[in-house]
C-alpha cells in the first residue's frame, strides 16, 4: 500500500503532538523527573521515636501547606527514621518541631513542620531534625479505650442530667454560640498569620513566668495588702462617698481661687524657688536648729523654774546685773572711720556705703568671736568668710590687722584692702587710706566795728558779741540773753 505526500504529513504531525503529550504529561502531571531523578527536590531527616502509622508517600505540610511526600520510614537502633522530599522552592525554617498527625480517626498520617523561629536558616539537603524536636501523637487505639473507660465511669442517669441540663443551659443560644465559634475561629485565624511572633513570645515567657514564681511570697503579700486595703475602703464607704460627692466642688473652689490668684501667684512661685535654693544650701543649718530647737526649748524652761519647789519667796530665773564694761573691747576694725560716722540728729536717708562693713580681725580673735567673719560657707565645707559672694569665689578671708594690738587709726589697713569691703570681682576702690576730701571750711569776712558779715546764703548777720563796742567782761546772763538785732 502505497500512502500519498498528504497521509504521511498527517502521519507525522500526529506523531510529533503524541510524543509533545506525553512529555507534557511525564513532566507536568507525573512529575518523573523529581519522581526518578530528584529534580527540584531536596532530602530531609526525621527522627522519631515509633513510627506512629506513618507511610511511605505521606503528606508532608508546613504551616497547613503540603512541600512534600515521605519516601521512605526505616527502622534505626534508637527509634524511627522518617525521609522527607522536599520542594526547593519553599523555604522552610530549619529551626522547627516535626510532629505526626492524623487527618482521619482512621489513618492518613502526615508529617507536619512547626517553626520555632521563622528567621532562623532555611533547611539544606541532607539535615537531620533531632528527636527531642519530633513527636508522634498517640495512638487512637488507646484513646478510644480511654474514652470508653471514662463513659462507663459516668453513671447514665448522672450523664442523662447532665445532657438535659446541657440543653437547658445552651438552648436556644445557636445564634449566639454560631458568634461565639466565628470569633474563635477568626482569631485562630489572625493567630496563625502571626504564628512565628506568637511562638517567639510563648517561647520567651520562660523567663517572666519564672519571676513570678520567685516573687510569689511578694506577690501573695501584695494580695494581702491590697486584701486589707480594700476592707478598709469598705469599712470607709461613707467617708469615702462623702470625698467622691465633695471632691467636684471642692476642686472648682480651688480651680477659681487659682484663677483669683493668677496675677499673683507665678510671683509667689518663682520667689518661693529661691527661697528653696536657698533652703537647700542651708539645709545642714535648717536641720540643726530644728534639732537644737527643742533642747533650747528645754533650757529655757529649766531656768524659768530654776529654784521650783524652794522656800524662796523669788520664783522665777536668776538674773546677774553685774555688768562687764568693754570686757571684751568694742571691735571698730573693718568699720567706717569716726570722720565718716553719722550723728544721730541726721533725718536724712542717704544710701549705705558700697561694700560690707563687719569686724575684720583675724578669724581666731578672741573678738567678736560669732561675727561675720567665721559664718560657714554651706556650699563649701571647711571653708568660712563673711559674704555668700567670698564662699563661692576662690578669694579667702585676709583680716585688716591684728585687731587691737594694731597702733593708730582701727581703721588702717596693712593689705590695702578698702573700707568697707567690696564683694570680689568688684572694680578696685580709690586708696582707702587716704580717705575722703575733708568737707570745705565755711569763712566769710565781718566788720570788726559793727560785728555784721555775709554769710553763704548772701544774707547779713550780725555778731554782737565780737564788734569793738562789745562789752569786755561777759556774765553768765548776757551769754544766754541773745543778741540785740539778731
Amino acid at each position: 500500500m502505497r500512502m500519498t505526500r498528504f497521509v504521511r504529513g498527517q502521519l507525522i504531525v500526529f506523531t510529533i503532538v503524541s510524543v509533545v503529550a506525553a512529555l507534557i504529561v511525564a513532566l507536568a502531571y507525573l512529575r518523573l523527573p523529581s519522581l526518578l531523578f530528584g529534580v527540584g527536590r531536596y532530602t530531609v531527616t526525621v527522627e522519631l521515636p515509633e513510627a506512629g502509622g506513618l507511610y511511605s508517600s505521606a503528606n508532608v505540610t508546613y504551616r497547613g501547606t503540603e512541600v512534600g511526600k515521605v519516601t521512605d520510614v526505616r527502622l534505626t537502633d534508637k527509634g524511627v527514621e522518617a525521609v522527607l522530599s522536599l520542594h526547593s522552592d519553599v523555604p522552610i525554617p530549619s529551626d522547627l518541631d516535626a510532629q505526626v498527625h492524623s487527618q482521619t480517626a482512621v489513618g492518613e498520617q502526615y508529617v507536619a513542620l512547626l517553626p520555632r523561629n521563622g528567621t532562623s536558616a532555611p533547611l539544606r539537603n541532607g539535615d537531620t531534625v533531632p528527636r527531642d524536636r519530633s513527636s508522634v501523637q498517640p495512638p487512637i487505639n488507646s484513646l478510644l479505650d480511654a474514652a470508653n473507660r471514662g463513659l462507663q465511669a459516668i453513671p447514665r442517669d448522672n450523664l442523662k442530667t447532665v445532657v438535659d441540663e446541657g440543653y437547658t443551659a445552651f438552648g436556644g443560644l445557636g445564634p449566639d454560640l454560631a458568634r461565639l465559634f466565628k470569633g474563635a475561629t477568626q482569631l485562630a485565624s489572625g493567630a496563625r498569620k502571626d504564628q512565628d511572633a506568637l511562638t517567639t513570645l510563648i517561647d520567651q515567657s520562660k523567663p517572666v513566668l519564672d519571676s513570678q514564681s520567685e516573687t510569689s511570697d511578694d506577690v501573695q503579700a501584695w494580695a494581702a495588702h491590697l486584701a486589707t486595703i480594700t476592707n478598709q475602703l469598705q469599712a470607709k464607704d461613707n467617708a469615702l462617698a462623702g470625698v467622691i460627692d465633695k471632691g467636684g466642688p471642692a476642686a472648682d473652689e480651688v480651680r477659681a481661687l487659682l484663677d483669683r490668684l493668677q496675677p499673683t501667684l507665678p510671683l509667689v512661685l518663682a520667689n518661693l524657688v529661691s527661697v528653696g535654693q536657698v533652703a537647700l544650701a542651708y539645709q545642714p543649718s535648717i536641720e540643726q536648729l530644728l534639732v537644737l530647737l527643742p533642747q533650747g526649748v528645754n533650757a529655757l524652761q529649766g531656768v524659768l523654774v530654776a529654784n521650783l519647789g524652794t522656800k524662796s519667796p523669788y520664783k522665777g530665773a536668776y538674773l546677774s546685773f553685774n555688768t562687764n564694761i568693754n570686757v571684751p573691747p568694742v571691735c571698730n576694725t573693718g568699720f567706717l572711720p569716726p570722720q565718716q560716722m553719722r550723728t544721730a540728729n541726721f533725718e536724712d536717708a542717704p544710701d549705705r556705703p558700697a561694700g560690707e562693713t563687719y569686724c575684720r580681725v583675724p578669724q581666731d580673735s578672741m573678738w567678736d568671736v560669732r561675727g561675720a567673719r567665721n559664718y560657714p560657707c554651706m556650699t563649701v565645707p571647711g571653708k568660712r568668710a563673711p559674704t555668700v559672694n567670698m564662699c563661692e569665689s576662690n578669694d579667702q578671708y585676709v583680716p585688716l590687722n591684728d585687731g587691737l594690738n594694731w597702733k593708730g587709726d582701727p581703721n588702717a589697713t596693712l593689705s590695702g584692702q578698702p573700707v568697707p569691703q567690696l564683694p570680689p570681682g568688684s572694680a578696685p576702690a580709690p586708696d582707702a587710706a587716704q580717705g575722703p576730701a575733708p568737707p570745705p571750711v565755711a569763712a566769710a569776712q565781718y566788720d570788726p566795728a559793727t560785728g555784721k558779715y555775709i554769710g553763704p546764703d548772701g544774707k547779713v548777720y550780725t555778731q554782737s558779741d565780737l564788734a569793738q563796742s562789745a562789752p569786755k567782761e561777759q556774765t553768765w546772763q548776757s551769754m544766754l540773753t541773745p543778741p540785740a538785732g539778731s
